[in-house]
């Protein structure tokens, strides 16, 4: 017993190290994630772009996320996190430079791709947290980590100031400088050891264990869809409250920020609560409230013709923008408590592979928040309704409520049986 809590103290003092680089990286890698959010609008404007060529701009971070999520996850496990890590901050800061050079749709949307190495990041920096946590604060150290998406709420506030102040090429100029600063005291303050021992195993056989594991699955699944909702609306919230209340666009990105900024703090509240109460409570609660949220933020603005006695009575039904705030917040950290739970478990389940289990997580959140956008954007252009994107998202988190809860239902029994036996 005294060795196990000399191994947690030594985790806990490791832990106080390498958490704040990892989140430092985070924060930033996830400003550079959601960069075209804000300054997207600007590019639509100046370039006279379409709606599908903004929802493109705005979902390639996301396709690339996926499709470098899962290779960074492997590589991390293989050469280390830390040497992934540095080598996605290093990706990114050529990315800004080419955002400054570029001066066509197609030049930002390569630059715009090559966002997606922040996902990158993210598959690294999980097994990077995870190796140096204990299990009995594993959820609340991933929470930490996960609540650096906050960088993207950060984005909506900062893009609008140094544009105003430096015009358009301060900001990737000012996200450069920030990257390069990052990695320094990457290489600086860190070493091989703190990553792990990169190439130690052969995890080859074991991740092919987990992809036949329909538990993996089923977790990856339901993260996919909250982290890819999540993702999705934090890229077209600016967009949709600017045009919604007729704002300008600094004023709805500084609202937008109200949804990512909660949303991305109540990881921590989401892995805490789980390391105390299980998982499974903390996501049917914050699954209701997500349908809460939806429910109300689903309702356009309406006019209902009542036909009285003597003449036609109007009631006109408009979600104020003070309730439209209130029920954004509640949505964004609905959103970060179920990913901090969600996130806590299949990494609880998969100490080894963690970098792998992330990997796989992000492949379908960014999947999902690639294809969101752009079926936000045919259905406004189809119905003409802004509020449909909350109308497509309340059956699939009703019908993600309804599985995790039937599966969690079906674990339990599964446990008393076992136990009675």
């Amino acid at each position: 017993m005294d060795f196990n809590r000399d191994q947690d103290d030594d985790n806990l003092t490791s832990l106080l190290v390498v958490l704040p680089l990892a989140v430092t990286g985070f924060v930033v890698a996830a400003g550079c994630w959601t960069l075209f959010a804000v300054a997207g609008v600007h590019l639509r404007e100046t370039m006279a772009l379409s709606g599908v060529q903004f929802s493109l701009l705005l979902a390639m971070p996301m396709a690339t996320g996926a499709m470098l999520a899962v290779p960074a996850g492997l590589a991390a496990q293989y050469l280390g996190a830390r040497r992934v890590m540095i080598a996605c901050l290093a990706g990114l800061a050529a990315c800004m430079v080419l955002v400054l050079n570029a001066e066509t749709f197609w030049g930002y949307l390569v630059a715009s791709s090559g966002l997606g190495l922040a996902a990158g990041f993210y598959s690294a920096g999980l097994q990077f947290v995870a190796s140096h946590s204990s299990d009995r604060h594993l959820g609340l150290a991933l929470g930490v980590f996960g609540a650096g998406v906050t960088g993207a709420g950060l984005s909506y506030y900062l893009i609008p100031l140094l544009h105003r102040a430096f015009s358009w090429q301060g900001v990737p100029l000012a996200y450069l400088t920030v990257l390069l600063l990052v990695l320094v005291l990457m290489v600086l303050l860190t070493d091989e050891g703190d990553a792990g021992r990169p190439g130690s195993n052969d995890p080859s056989t074991p991740l092919v264990d987990r992809l036949r594991s329909i538990r993996m699955w089923q977790l990856c699944l339901y993260f996919g869809l909250v982290a890819g909702s999540f993702f999705a609306l934090a890229l077209w919230l600016p967009d949709y409250l600017t045009s919604r209340f007729e704002l300008t666009t600094r004023d709805g990105a500084s609202l937008a920020q109200w949804f990512v900024i909660p949303g991305a703090l109540a990881q921590i509240a989401g892995g805490g609560l789980s390391d105390r109460f299980g998982t499974g409570r903390v996501m049917v609660r914050a699954l209701g409230f997500c349908l809460i949220a939806l429910f109300v933020l689903s309702y356009p603005p309406m006019t209902l013709l009542v036909q009285g006695v003597e003449k036609t009575i109007e009631v006109e039904f408009v979600l104020p923008l003070v309730l439209e705030r209130i029920f954004v917040v509640l949505l964004g950290i609905a959103l970060g408590c179920a990913m901090g739970g969600i996130q806590r478990m299949l990494v609880a389940e998969n100490r080894d592979g963690a970098a792998f289990a992330a990997g796989l997580l992000l492949v379908i959140a960014c999947s999902v928040a690639f294809l969101l956008p752009l079926l936000f954007g045919a259905v406004n252009q189809w119905l003409g309704v802004r509020s449909a994107v909350f109308m497509i998202l309340f059956p699939l988190f009703a019908g993600c409520l309804f599985l995790f809860a039937r599966g969690q239902r079906r674990s339990e029994r599964q446990a008393l049986l076992h136990t009675g036996v």
